[in-house]
């Protein structure tokens, strides 16, 4: 980047993310420049050369951090446990730690929460090495969202450090024995000492020494969750304030896996009605189908498009509800050659647009005759309303698309929700879902793009513990010890600071809203509308960000080109790993594990194994 960057003019996310990068390039550039010290000195030693100078300097020795640096990790007992946890994710790269990633992950920011807290003791000296996968921590996680998806409901399961004190072994009881007996001894001879030349004194110190010791008094039964460590409030200190630990699980069900005991995701797709800004009615292009059917076998035409900026919810809706049951969404997903999926079949319990009712915010222009939709305006026209009148209720509203499902596949919510926004602004009908459901008729997918990413939350994951209710109808059942008192409502507690959060945003929205609404006050639009003006060929497509997308005539998306089907790419990803096809990869046991060894063997510059895939460049 250059150096007359102008950083003055960048916002604060941008800022933010700006620095985050940094940070990982350091990371990134140390830990070459370790790797490089640590191959220096390995290396042998040329020969004639002064083998007592490289004798005399070793390589230095790496040092833990502060606050690890005196800690023995065998000297605590460790739990089992589940941790609820929700991140805004418009700042981070997804959940998922990536080597490559120059931006921040959930990951890592909860790896570097974890180790400063000394809640895990990952092996090796460098701390700062993100690994979730060695074999103490047992680590596992419900969801991988992608880049900038946020989640609400997300659950991990991992194995932290516990207050609980360790069970004593044969030897320390015998040294505490040992030592409680001195120290009565001593006591004795000083009783006996202080006591010389008083009868009663020594008669006492004889008798004394004659009855038995009496037992020690019981230990206090510790309790699991009293007694252990905050594990919330403790993690929430270290974290940004956009991740929060919601709550914790003590005690997880036998067997209990984040990914694999989970039986049900839910996803929210949020927008508002109407999705872009609206222009009035002089300024709007004609409605319907661009150009008339010629042929009469032909389909019928679609019916009459929403005005433009909104959507046609009920279509939506109606389209949303083809979803649900057990389909092969292959044609609303990417597929990864790496993942050599095959199965594509998934089961949607719920599908449907719901309205938001507890998130008003109103811009009072758009409920105007010129702006409104045709039924809004006549309703608002009827009850005597005008700007702002209340035939209509608030403008905009704001809906989500609700999603249940037992399992998804990759971006196939936000391919979902892109048919659907089609569907919404009347360029598609809803039978097309019908159409990409239909994997025989067409079994590779239409050329089309995704919804934009931050809408979309992972709301909830359920993990039943009543197996014999049918899927769909389970309630969670995990027993979360949920944050409360002090640690919610208190100075920095969750409460405040999400709070806090949020009031920023909504200062940001409150102004915006005004300039919004004072300039679509200057002019009087309504009262003055433009006179023969020529519209503009392209149409705006909505695709879930913040504006519509400027495009050309909508090409519909069954006669649109298809992409390779999953087999192709399966295979094609196959012969680059040196393979001949999919299938003869999967023949092969192990395959990832050979191919990883593959990758570290070139990483390190050796020769691999005999496997073909040693010979070809990393997918």
């Amino acid at each position: 980047m250059s150096n007359n960057v102008r950083y003055d003019t960048w916002d604060k996310e941008r800022l933010i993310c700006r620095v985050r990068q940094l940070e990982m390039e350091i990371r990134h550039r140390d830990a070459a420049a370790k790797k490089a010290v640590a191959l220096t000195h390995s290396a042998p030693s040329t020969p004639g050369g002064d083998s007592s100078s490289a004798a005399a300097a070793p390589p230095p020795a790496k040092k833990r951090k502060k606050g690890a640096a005196n800690i023995d990790p065998s000297r605590y007992s460790y739990r089992y446990v589940a941790l609820r946890l929700a991140y805004l994710g418009k700042n981070y790269n997804g959940f998922e730690h990536q080597q490559s990633a120059v931006q921040a992950t959930i990951e890592s920011e909860l790896w570097s929460a974890l180790t400063k807290a000394c809640l895990i003791f990952p092996p090796g000296e460098d701390i700062d090495q993100i690994d979730f996968n060695y074999k103490e921590l047992d680590y596992s996680k419900c969801g991988r969202t992608d880049k900038g998806v946020s989640a609400f409901g997300q659950v991990i399961g991992l194995r932290l450090r516990s207050s609980k004190p360790l069970p004593k072994t044969a030897a320390q009881l015998e040294e505490e024995a040992r030592k409680k007996a001195e120290a009565l001894q001593e006591k004795q001879k000083q009783q006996q000492h202080d006591g010389q030349g008083d009868v009663s004194m020594q008669d006492a110190a004889v008798e004394q020494q004659q009855q038995p010791p009496s037992p020690p008094p019981a230990p206090k039964p510790w309790d699991p969750i009293k007694d252990e460590l905050p594990y919330c409030k403790t993690l929430n200190r270290l974290l940004p304030p956009d991740i929060r630990i919601l709550a914790w699980c003590p005690s997880t069900p036998e067997g209990f896996s984040a990914r694999f005991s989970c039986t049900e995701r839910q996803y929210r797709y949020y927008f508002t009605q109407p999705a872009f800004a609206p222009a009035p009615e002089g300024l709007t292009p004609p409605k319907g189908p661009s150009q008339p059917r010629k042929k009469k076998d032909a389909a019928p035409p679609p019916p009459p498009r929403p005005k433009v900026g909104y959507l046609d919810i009920d279509a939506m809706r109606a389209a949303a509800k083809k979803f649900e049951g057990l389909h092969d969404f292959r044609n609303f997903c990417k597929v990864d050659g790496g993942k050599q999926l095959t199965n594509f079949m998934r089961r949607m319990f719920e599908a449907d647009i719901v309205e938001v009712d507890d998130v008003a915010s109103a811009v009072p222009y758009l409920s105007g005759a010129a702006f409104a939709q045709p039924e809004t305006a006549a309703a608002a026209a009827a009850h005597g309303g005008g700007r702002g009148g209340s035939g209509g209720g608030v403008t905009p509203k704001v809906y989500y698309l609700h999603v249940r499902g037992s399992a998804f596949l990759w971006h196939q919510i936000r391919h979902m929700v892109s048919v659907l926004f089609l569907v919404g602004q009347g360029l598609e009908r809803p039978e097309v879902v019908d159409e990409l459901l239909d994997v025989e008729r067409h079994p590779r997918k239409p050329n089309y793009g995704l919804a934009h990413e931050v809408p979309l939350v992972l709301w909830d994951c359920i993990f039943p513990t009543d197996r014999s209710v049918p899927e769909g109808q389970q309630a969670d059942g995990m027993a979360w010890e949920w944050e409360a008192g002090e640690n919610k409502y208190g100075a920095g507690g969750l409460v405040d600071v999400l709070w806090a959060g949020w009031r920023e945003k909504k200062m940001d929205e409150l102004l915006a809203n005004r300039l919004l609404d004072l300039v679509s006050l200057q002019g009087c639009p309504e009262a003055n509308p433009a006179q023969n003006v020529k519209w503009n060929v392209l149409q705006k497509v909505y695709a879930g960000g913040n504006e519509g997308r400027l495009a050309g005539e909508h090409l519909p998306l069954m006669k649109r080109k298809v992409v390779p089907s999953p087999m192709e790419i399966n295979d094609r990803w196959a012969q680059r790993m040196g393979y001949g096809s999919s299938e003869e990869l999967l023949k092969e046991e192990n395959w990832r594990v050979s191919l990883a060894k593959d990758r570290r063997a070139r990483r390190e510059g050796g020769s691999g194994t005999a496997t073909p895939a040693a010979q070809e460049p990393e997918a």
